[in-house]
């Protein structure tokens, strides 16, 4: 069943069409309203989730994993809200990626609105997918609810930032109800949006630390030629920017941290830390914190 207007494609759960991903798993939809496409079934499918109210790290880290796993043709999967499910979006498309957003509400509807431009980038390059029928407004009970199809929809979930009590956790819990892993991104140990996905570092979540971790529990290996070209990049370094790069890591450093642990002078590092920018090595994600841009 077709809507002409929305061009909302609804398919059953006794479609062919319908996702075997979600068909071996209990509780999920009698069907689907499609814009766009669904999911190629041939193909890993990672759900990257976290806070709404997420930080510049968070969102860094968001776009990174996404740029990095849709360059190795892995579908991203998110919810389209704000913070890490809208930046993970982003980052794939910026990687001319694929990937599918699952809403709270029917597909015709942009929620939120201020989203109206990713919406129309994603029914391009990827799928709106929702169980509710259009029209249907945005209501709290059914965010929780599409959850479930986020998670069930993914080879595994990747929790980039979330606090003690997040709905990011609860696409986590029910991803190990389904039998998928659950991995999450490390942050700093003061950090309020951090302690979510430290708990579930705790409690066996694997450790996130780059986007090759996540390609290699999906069996999907980067090419040779990027890693040679890794390589070659830390070569040209020369030996005290090296020194700096290595200390340097996807979490953020901050400039006290780096003098305390190259025992360069201020004003040095600086010098430095301005080299590796220049040669796109590192970003300065906020005044005076540092994270690799590989």
């Amino acid at each position: 069943m077709e809507n002409k207007i929305e061009n909302i494609r609804y398919i059953p759960r006794s479609d062919s069409a319908y996702p075997e991903r979600l068909k071996v798993h209990k509780g999920m939809p009698k069907g689907l309203y499609v814009k766009g496409r669904l999911p190629d079934p041939k193909r890993p499918s990672v759900a990257i989730v976290g806070a709404r109210r997420s930080s510049s790290y968070g969102n860094e880290t968001a776009r990174l994993f996404a740029k990095e796993l849709a360059r190795a043709q892995v579908q991203i999967i998110s919810g389209m809200a704000w913070g890490i499910d809208g930046v993970a979006h982003y980052g794939a498309l910026e990687a001319g990626g694929d990937t599918f957003a699952v809403l709270g509400c029917g597909a015709d509807i942009c929620y939120p609105k201020g989203h109206q431009s990713l919406y129309e980038k994603l029914v391009k390059k990827g799928g709106i997918l929702s169980e509710y029928a259009p029209g249907m407004t945005p209501r709290p009970g059914y965010f929780p609810a599409r959850n479930r199809i986020i998670s069930g929809l993914s080879d595994l979930v990747l929790v980039v930032e979330a606090k003690e009590k997040s709905g990011s956790l609860i696409t986590a819990d029910l991803a190990l109800e389904q039998g998928k892993d659950v991995y999450a991104v490390p942050g700093r140990r003061s950090d309020s949006l951090s302690r979510g996905c430290l708990n579930l570092i705790r409690q066996g979540a694997g450790l996130a630390d780059c986007p090759e971790v996540i390609l290699e529990a999906l069996g999907v290996f980067p090419q040779k030629n990027k890693q040679q070209n890794k390589e070659q990049t830390k070569i040209l370094l020369a030996k005290e920017e090296n020194i700096v790069y290595s200390w340097i890591r996807l979490q953020p450093v901050s400039l006290e941290e780096l003098i305390q642990k190259t025992g360069f002078p201020p004003g040095t590092l600086r010098s430095l830390l301005v080299g590796l920018e220049l040669k796109g090595c590192i970003r300065e994600i906020q005044k005076n914190d540092y994270i690799r841009t590989d």
